[in-house]
C-alpha cells in the first residue's frame, strides 16, 4: 500500500511540475513566436538546437546511469560528486572551446547567439547532477520545485517586456541567462536545504574510470539521440532558411508539448523497471496493460493535435504558423505513438542492462534519420523533415521489436497501428461531415473511444487492471517469466 501511494504521489508531483512547466513554456515560445520575425525567431532556435544537442551529448549517458544507481541503492553522495566533476570539466572544456572559436571565426549571427545563450545553458548543465540525484531517490516533488524556476522567471521577465513593448533579442538573451542561472543557485539550495547528501566534493578516480567505462555504450546512444533530438532543425536551417527552420520549429515545439504524458510517464519508469526486473517473475499481463492504456493516451493525442490546428494556430499567430505547418504537424502527430512504443521498449531494454543492444538500434536510427533528411528536406521542405523523423522512429521501433525477448509484447505494432487508426478515423470522420465547430471536438473523441470499444483495445474491465497496475511491486510474483539478458 505504501508503495502504491508512492507512485501515485511521485506521478502527480511529475506531473504537475511538467503541466507548469510546459504552459510557462508555452507562454515563452508564444510570445517569442508572436512578437519576433520569422528570420530572428529561426535564429535563435537554430542557437537553441545546437546547445541543446551538444550539452545532451557532453552527459556521455551518466545522467540516466546515475539516476539507475542512485535508485538501484547506491551512495547518492558519492554519485554525485562524480557527476559534478564531470559536467564542470565537460561544460567548462566546451564553453572555453566556443570562446577560442569566437576569437578566430568572423562575425556571424548564429555563433554570437551560440555564445551568449551558451551561458545560461552551461549553468543549467552545472544544475544537471542535483537533480539526477533527486530523480534517482524519487524525490519528484522536490525535483519538480527545481524544474520549474528557470521557465518562472522567463516568464514574468517577458510578460514586463510585453507590457513596455520592448521585446527585442538582446533582451530575450539577458532573461534566458538570468533565468538558468536562478535555476542553478536555486537548486542547489534546495538540494541542500531537503536532502541529506551532503555538498562536498571528492575525487575518486577509480569510481569515475569505472562509471564512465559502464557509460560508454550509453553514452553513444546519448549522442546519437541528442542529434536526433534537433538534427532536423539543423538541416532545416541550413539547407533551407531560418525563416522556414521558424516555421517548422513552431510545429515542432507544440508537437513537442502534445507528449506531455510520455513526459510525465517517462521519469518513473526507469526506477520502476529497475525495481521490477530484480524479482524472478511477474506478471507480464500487468506490462502489456501499460503499454496498451499508454497507446490509448497517444492515439487520443493524435486527436487532439489535429481537429482544430490550422483555424486556432493562425487565429493565435495571425495567421504566420498555422495552415502553413497543416501537414507537417499531421506528419509529426503519427510519431506520437511510435514514440510512447519507443520509450516503453527503451526502458525495459535499459533496466536490463542491453546497452550495446540499444547503441546499435540508436545508430541505425540516426543513419535512417540523416539519409532521409538529405533526400527529402530539399524536396519536401519541412514536410521533409517530418516525414525523415517518423521513419526514423519507424525504423527503431522494427528494431526493438525484433530484439524483444518477451513474448506477450509481439504485437505492440498492431495495437499501435489500431488505436492510431481509430484516432485518424475520429479526425478524418468528424472533418468530413458539416458539423457545427463546437460539435466537432465532443463528437470526436465520443468516435475515437467507440471505435477502441469495438476493437477491443478498451473494455470496462481495465478499470480493475488500471488499479491493480498500482499495487507494490511483489504483486508482480507470480506470473510469467522473464529474463534479464538476451
Amino acid at each position: 500500500m505504501l508503495l502504491r501511494t508512492k507512485i501515485v504521489q511521485n506521478l502527480s508531483a511529475n506531473t504537475l511540475q511538467l503541466v507548469s512547466n510546459q504552459l510557462l513554456g508555452l507562454g515563452i515560445f508564444y510570445t517569442l513566436s508572436a512578437t519576433l520575425n520569422k528570420n530572428n525567431f529561426g535564429q535563435l532556435n537554430l542557437a537553441l538546437a545546437i546547445l541543446l544537442a551538444v550539452f545532451n551529448i557532453l552527459t556521455l549517458g551518466m545522467d540516466q546511469l546515475i539516476i539507475k544507481r542512485v535508485a538501484g541503492g547506491a551512495s547518492a553522495r558519492q554519485m554525485l560528486s562524480l557527476y559534478l566533476f564531470h559536467v564542470l570539466i565537460a561544460g567548462g572544456i566546451f564553453y572555453g572551446l566556443l570562446l577560442v572559436g569566437w576569437l578566430i571565426i568572423p562575425a556571424n549571427n548564429i555563433y554570437n547567439l551560440i555564445l551568449l545563450i551558451g551561458i545560461g545553458k552551461l549553468l543549467i548543465f552545472f544544475s544537471t547532477p542535483f537533480k539526477q540525484i533527486v530523480s534517482g531517490m524519487e524525490r519528484f516533488k522536490l525535483l519538480a520545485r527545481m524544474l520549474v524556476i528557470s521557465n518562472f522567471i522567463r516568464c514574468i521577465c517577458l510578460v514586463v517586456l510585453v507590457l513596455l513593448h520592448a521585446v527585442t533579442l538582446p533582451y530575450i538573451i539577458s532573461i534566458f541567462i538570468a533565468g538558468d542561472g536562478i535555476e542553478l543557485l536555486a537548486g542547489i539550495y534546495l538540494f541542500k536545504k531537503n536532502t541529506d547528501v551532503p555538498l562536498t566534493f571528492k575525487w575518486d578516480k577509480g569510481a569515475y574510470a569505472q562509471l564512465l567505462h559502464e557509460a560508454i555504450p550509453q553514452s553513444g546512444v546519448v549522442i546519437i539521440a541528442a542529434a536526433l533530438a534537433r538534427l532536423d532543425w539543423i538541416f532545416v536551417g541550413f539547407l533551407l532558411s531560418t525563416v522556414k527552420l521558424a516555421e517548422y520549429s513552431f510545429a515542432y515545439k507544440v508537437f513537442e508539448m502534445a507528449t506531455l504524458p510520455l513526459l510525465a510517464i517517462a521519469p518513473l519508469l526507469i526506477p520502476y523497471f529497475t525495481r521490477l526486473f530484480k524479482q524472478d517473475n511477474f506478471d507480464v499481463g500487468r506490462l502489456k496493460f501499460l503499454l496498451k492504456m499508454e497507446l490509448v493516451i497517444a492515439g487520443f493525442t493524435v486527436l487532439l493535435l489535429n481537429i482544430y490546428w490550422a483555424p486556432a494556430i493562425d487565429t493565435l499567430t495571425a495567421g504566420k504558423y498555422g495552415a502553413v505547418n497543416s501537414v507537417t504537424i499531421f506528419i509529426l502527430s503519427l510519431c506520437i505513438p511510435l514514440m510512447y512504443l519507443q520509450n516503453f521498449l527503451w526502458t525495459l531494454f535499459f533496466a536490463q542492462g542491453k546497452l550495446k543492444m540499444i547503441l546499435r538500434s540508436f545508430i541505425l536510427t540516426l543513419l535512417i534519420n540523416i539519409a532521409a533528411d538529405i533526400i527529402l528536406i530539399p524536396l519536401y521542405k519541412n514536410e521533409g523533415a517530418a516525414a525523415g523523423f517518423l521513419l526514423s522512429c519507424l525504423a527503431q521501433n522494427l528494431f526493438f521489436l525484433k530484439k524483444n525477448n518477451i513474448a506477450g509484447l509481439n504485437n505492440s505494432l498492431q495495437q499501435l497501428i489500431v488505436c492510431l487508426g481509430c484516432a485518424l478515423a475520429a479526425v478524418f470522420a468528424v472533418r468530413g461531415g458539416y458539423l457545427n465547430a463546437w460539435l466537432i471536438f465532443p463528437c470526436c473523441i465520443s468516435i475515437y473511444f467507440i471505435l477502441l470499444i469495438i476493437t477491443r483495445q478498451l473494455s470496462f474491465a481495465d478499470k480493475t487492471q488500471l488499479g491493480a497496475i498500482l499495487h507494490p511491486i511483489k504483486s508482480f510474483h507470480g506470473g510469467n517469466s522473464l529474463p534479464q539478458n538476451s
